[in-house]
């Protein structure tokens, strides 16, 4: 959805900020939220901020999402400050409004947040090099370790059972059952497809259940493009969408690094011939997790890194494939089959990580 000008501008004056408005424009590809880009004048300087409007529909508890992120990225800062790490891209940035909660409300009841914007680092697509790979595991491994001693009650559950593949199999079960939009008949070898993985797919539940793999704060969607890589040192330096960091398993993080960077093509990919698991992108990864996560995981943890990688790709390709069947609430599509040939992309990339499975785990036992 686009918004006025001045409704933009009268949004971010809610928030503590100096400076003259000048312009807000729609940023990035994100499939929930409504992000603008917001450029101010500061005293004959151009500086910018990101707004965003939290998805009332995904998100249902706008306040405890936005709870969760000010002790997140708090705990951070403190951190690194102790650390003495300079701190300008380290974490996001929230604005606050006068009273000093990080949000604010328009007149329908939407909630939006606004954060300063990091400059001169960008996000990724598609990864370029395994060191791009190194970098964004190797931050996404930091943010779990820096984690690890977050005080206070546990973190809101921001959507419960966000990464519970069994309870996506229901989901996905019944919307076959349903069939609302007379969707199955064209989706039979997908449905076919996903209903085989079904079992193997609740190994990580297993094992956290079994306390083999112990729960941790998570991001729990570690796309390559929620990685801001630092354009002059190639360093991964901030961690972007904290709507879903909560109580998790770190496979889920790691799977899902594994899901979108090591994709040959990304995950809009129509043509699948196109589609595959880089080996070389998956090293980077891997390697790069270990070395700032390595030193808190558990050996089933470890063993279960390369499985992880091949869980999560379900999981996502059944909720897309969940949508499609459902007519399409979730996720934002620009074309009428988006969502199925996302479905078909991801199948096609969980078949090539079942290949290269041996060579994960040989990986493994370097």
């Amino acid at each position: 959805m686009r918004y006025r000008q001045s409704f933009l501008r009268d949004l971010i004056y809610k928030f503590s900020i100096y400076g003259d408005f000048l312009v807000g424009t729609p940023f990035g590809m994100g499939n929930v939220n409504d992000t603008y880009q917001l450029t101010f004048d500061q005293g004959g300087v151009r500086l910018h901020y990101i707004l965003q409007r939290i998805n009332s529909n995904v998100f249902r508890d706008p306040a405890g999402v936005m709870e969760n992120i000010d002790r997140v990225t708090d705990h951070i800062l403190t951190k690194i400050r102790a650390a003495r790490i300079e701190t300008k891209k380290r974490t996001l940035r929230l604005l606050r409004e006068p009273g000093g909660k990080p949000y604010v409300t328009d007149d329908q009841g939407n909630y939006w947040r606004a954060y300063v914007f990091v400059e001169n680092a960008r996000a990724y697509e598609v990864l370029e090099t395994p060191e791009q790979a190194f970098r964004i595991a190797e931050a996404f491994g930091e943010f779990h370790e820096l984690l690890v001693d977050l005080p206070g009650k546990r973190l809101n559950e921001t959507i419960p059972d966000f990464h519970n593949t069994p309870k996506r199999f229901e989901r996905l079960e019944e919307a076959i059952r349903n069939d609302a939009f007379g969707r199955v008949k064209e989706v039979l070898p997908e449905i076919e497809f996903a209903l085989s993985l079904k079992d193997e797919a609740g190994t990580l539940l297993r094992l956290n259940e079994s306390g083999d793999i112990p729960e941790r704060i998570t991001h729990n969607d570690t796309k390559s493009n929620n990685i801001l890589i630092d354009d002059l040192s190639g360093e991964g330096v901030c961690v972007l969408d904290l709507d879903t960091v909560m109580p998790g398993l770190s496979l889920y993080d790691f799977g899902d690094m594994v899901r979108s960077a090591t994709n040959s093509a990304g995950e809009d990919e129509i043509d699948c011939s196109k589609v595959w698991m880089r080996f070389d992108m998956y090293e980077g990864l891997y390697r790069g997790f270990i070395k700032s996560a390595g030193g808190f995981m558990t050996p089933a943890e470890k063993e279960n890194l390369p499985l992880s990688g091949k869980i999560i790709t379900t999981e996502i390709g059944i909720r897309f494939l969940t949508d499609y069947l459902e007519g399409d609430s979730y996720f934002k599509i620009r074309r009428p089959k988006h969502n199925l040939e996302r479905c078909r992309n991801q199948f096609k990339l969980v078949r090539s990580i079942t290949e290269q499975m041996a060579d994960m785990q040989a990986l493994l036992k370097e």
